[in-house]
């Protein structure tokens, strides 16, 4: 059994959890990964009448919509035949994007100390939410190879549901675990890193999604999708 796609998907959960983190410790309390919370956030300020707390999980949720709608458009199509467990190559190609988003999110993140504030914060935190739009959709396009990265209630219910029916048994919960716990680990690697050298509190994000995407052999995939686009 080829486990490339399960690292992959544990890499790509540990830095939705450390951009999450750091999105809601350094880029204004916000998540830029999950929409559920932006969603509560923006019922909460505005239950308290606080406008002024109205624009972040606003610039995250248009910063999500984008990358996902984005990534949608360019994978359309990819769900034809082929092997399960083979991500296409757009889908590689639209992960590689994200990569440069967060490498984006790293160096500006290190060149403000780890503290951006003003315009650079929100520049930052729309960065953030272009790429888990982006990780989110691609996900999606890539089939059943693939499975949720940036959003784990469901993941955690099907786990929970699946130990107590019985129906939650062998490899394949392993690797759930190992997602959900990825998230943690990835949300604790940022924010501790951050909090002993601060400039450096941005890189993990960056550093395990180019994990994941080595893991899919991404030279291969992407000149195998080209082919494929010429040939149509």
């Amino acid at each position: 059994m080829d486990t490339r796609p399960h690292v992959s998907l544990i890499l790509l959960a540990g830095a939705s959890g450390a951009v999450d983190a750091l999105a809601f410790t350094a880029l204004g309390e916000t998540f830029a990964g999950v929409m559920t919370g932006n969603l509560v956030l923006l019922g909460i300020s505005a239950g308290q009448g606080s406008a002024h707390e109205v624009a972040g999980p606003l610039y995250a949720l248009g910063g999500y919509a984008v990358g996902a709608a984005a990534t949608g458009f360019a994978c359309r199509g990819e769900h034809s035949e082929r092997p399960a467990q083979e991500w296409p190559g757009r889908v590689v190609g639209c992960l590689a994007v994200q990569c440069l988003l967060l490498g984006f999110l790293a160096v500006a993140g290190g060149l403000l100390g780890g503290e951006p504030s003003g315009l650079w914060r929100t520049a930052l935190l729309v960065v953030a939410a272009l790429a888990m739009g982006g990780q989110s959709a691609a996900m999606v396009a890539a089939g059943s190879g693939a499975a949720p990265t940036t959003y784990f209630t469901g993941t955690l219910t099907t786990l929970l549901t699946g130990a107590v029916d019985g129906t939650g048994r062998g490899r394949q919960q392993l690797w759930v675990t190992g997602r959900l716990s990825a998230v943690v680990a990835g949300a604790a690697c940022a924010v501790g890193l951050r909090e002993t050298w601060a400039p450096w509190g941005f890189v993990p994000p960056v550093v395990l999604a180019s994990a994941a995407l080595a893991c899919q052999k991404p030279a291969h995939r992407m000149r195998r999708a080209v082919t494929v686009l010429r040939g149509k």
